[in-house]
């Protein structure tokens, strides 16, 4: 390379310049454009193309400016300018590669500008998604709330065939019970007229055949009044409609309008939230997930509680969400919370674990998959459709290990972003897969979070869906893990296995099947919240 000429960038050989072809300056000293290093990035790895020395990286703007590089060349620019000042021609070409440069970076403005509007139309798209889901949600409900309007109706109809019943019956013995009155009221008439002895008996007699009969039906309406099925079936309809009648409220939402009124900033789903008047409270507890309101349902589906975790400086969170109606953990990041998110201390969180037994899961994405892109994944569309569970077994260090890089809490080391690495014995028996580089996603790296413990055991299997790990706890490439696709023959075992898959193996079969293996990446990771 040259180096007599600073100002020129060592790999596309352009000259650096304020905008588009600024200088950065790696870890390892070596300094090229922006655009350079931008394109050197591959899979969130970046090789100096001098030193060939590996760097984490994702952006340009991750490795700081050389300002006294741009100095140098401000420097020398002018010393340029003021010696050939009388060359028109030169002229000619600044004003060209000036005008050329205000033109990239106009297109540049606009292509950002686009980006920027693509991105707010997707989550746009997803609160949509999600809105639409809740609505339908409502419809079910309100479907169930008819039919058991239905049913309430039915059950009143019933009721009042019961009551007319019972009042004809009452009608029926009030009428008997006239006419016995009626009855001992002319016996006591005669008893005050008669005169002799024969009349005296005669309407003694009579009398007391009446009294006979109304005893009777007296102790006939004992009997028979209540009818206890009546009294109670009445009684139970009557309290049960007026309970549903009187929680129905005549309110519109004209105040959540007027709060809401002119709000753009607010999503669809918070503007939900402010309407139904939920007000959980913003910092939740363990004690919020387990019981599981109706409020905080909501809030989980809206995407608006998050797991937090602060080491230091760094504030992290990761998402809780619900599918299919179990609770996950995600990966701890650093993302901005949305307005009115509700957070709970990812600790408390993962104490509430039973550690003998952990679930884990992870999501796996390749070109033509179904989960081929994160930010859906995220917006629920795919809702985890490529997702493996591994059951953890036993409380051993590469078992916590495996979780500390399933949740991110160590350093933010993770899984995330990883991709398998090896496909073994493809399509024999003990057919297996390898993964879990996060330090530097090819093979080389994977360093124990833990020290290992000599005294640990760990399991031994001949069975598809083992999970373990290819290395010696002790090893620089511990972290590293292989998942187990077809069972074992013979005398042989699979060494290290403190996991199996509990669902999702024919996930991991179809990564194995996919022609580049190494284009198979974990996209999200996290717990099973088993509360």
């Amino acid at each position: 390379m040259d180096n007599d000429k600073p100002e020129e960038c060592k790999v596309c050989f352009n000259n650096y310049d304020e905008e588009l072809r600024r200088p950065h300056t790696l870890l390892c000293g070596h300094t090229f454009c922006s655009q350079c290093i931008e394109g050197t990035i591959k899979n969130a790895q970046l090789t100096c193309p001098s030193c060939r020395a590996e760097h984490s990286a994702t952006d340009a703007t991750q490795f700081p400016i050389n300002y006294a590089m741009e100095a140098v060349i401000k420097k020398l620019r002018s010393i340029q300018v003021a010696s050939v000042g009388t060359v028109s021609a030169k002229c000619g070409q600044d004003r060209t590669r000036d005008i050329r440069k205000k033109l990239q970076s106009l297109a540049q403005e606009h292509k950002s500008s686009i980006s920027n509007l693509i991105s707010e139309c997707e989550e746009a798209l997803s609160q949509l998604s999600k809105y639409q889901g809740q609505v339908r949600d409502w419809k079910i409900q309100h479907h169930q709330l008819q039919d058991r309007l239905y049913d309430l109706l039915e059950q009143n109809k019933a009721a009042v065939e019961l009551l007319e019943q019972e009042d004809t019956s009452v009608l029926t013995m009030t009428t008997e019970g006239e006419a016995g009155k009626k009855q001992l009221q002319t016996m006591l008439e005669t008893l005050n007229t008669v005169n002799t002895a024969q009349e005296v008996f005669t309407t003694i007699d009579e009398a007391d055949h009446y009294n006979v009969e109304v005893e009777d039906w007296m102790k006939k309406c004992q009997e028979l009044f209540p009818d206890v099925n009546t009294v109670y079936t009445s009684v139970k309809v009557q309290e049960t409609i007026k309970k549903a009648l009187d929680t129905i409220t005549t309110e519109t939402g004209a105040t959540a309008a007027t709060v809401l009124q002119g709000d753009s900033t607010t999503t669809i789903m918070e503007k939900v939230k402010i309407i139904i008047g939920e007000s959980p409270p913003e910092t939740l507890t363990i004690d919020h997930l387990r019981g599981m309101s109706e409020s905080i349902k909501r809030l989980v589906e809206a995407g608006l509680v998050f797991g937090v975790q602060q080491d230091q400086d760094d504030l992290r969170y990761s998402r809780i969400t619900l599918q299919d109606g179990q609770l996950y953990l995600h990966v701890l990041q650093h993302q901005p919370l949305p307005t009115h998110a509700h957070t709970i201390q990812v600790s408390e969180v993962l104490e509430a674990l039973d550690h003998s037994s952990t679930l884990v899961f992870l999501d796996l994405a390749w070109p033509g998959s179904l989960a081929r892109h994160r930010s859906l994944a995220r917006a629920g569309s795919l809702a985890g459709s490529n997702r493996l569970h591994i059951q953890l077994s036993g409380n051993t260090t590469l078992g916590r290990q495996f979780v500390l890089l399933c949740t991110g809490q160590h350093s933010g080391s993770s899984y995330l972003n990883t991709k398998l690495l090896e496909v073994e014995n493809k399509g024999r028996p003990a057919e297996c897969v390898y993964g879990g580089d996060y330090q530097y996603n090819n093979g080389k790296g994977g360093a124990p979070l833990l020290s290992h413990q000599d005294d640990q055991q760990y399991q031994k299997s001949v069975s598809a869906g083992a999970v373990g790990s290819p290395w010696s706890p002790g090893s620089h490439r511990s972290a590293q893990f292989y998942i187990s696709t077809r069972d074992l023959t013979g005398s042989r075992h699979w060494c290290r296995v403190f996991g199996k898959v509990v669902k999702g193996l024919d996930v991991v079969r179809a990564a194995v099947n996919h022609s580049d293996i190494t284009e198979v990446t974990v996209v999200d990771c996290g717990v099973v919240l088993t509360l």
